[in-house]
């Protein structure tokens, strides 16, 4: 990542939330019409697993 990019970043988290909303939804109307590689059947499955594990996680907040 470039400096500049990081720059980016570091200026966004030092917004307030409904800012961030704003140019994060900003952001994904831009990107919309990317032509963006197909995810492969191993991407699926790490992605899975990684929300599963969130998902362990924050189980015993809500028993």
């Amino acid at each position: 990542m470039t400096a500049l990019a990081q720059e980016i970043l570091n200026n966004f988290d030092r917004l307030p939330d409904t800012e961030q909303m704003e140019i994060a939804l900003e952001i994904l109307r831009r990107i919309i019409n990317f032509d963006f590689p197909p995810l492969t059947d191993e991407d699926l499955t790490l992605s899975a697993e990684e929300l599963f594990l969130v998902l362990d996680q924050q189980e015993p907040d809500y028993e």
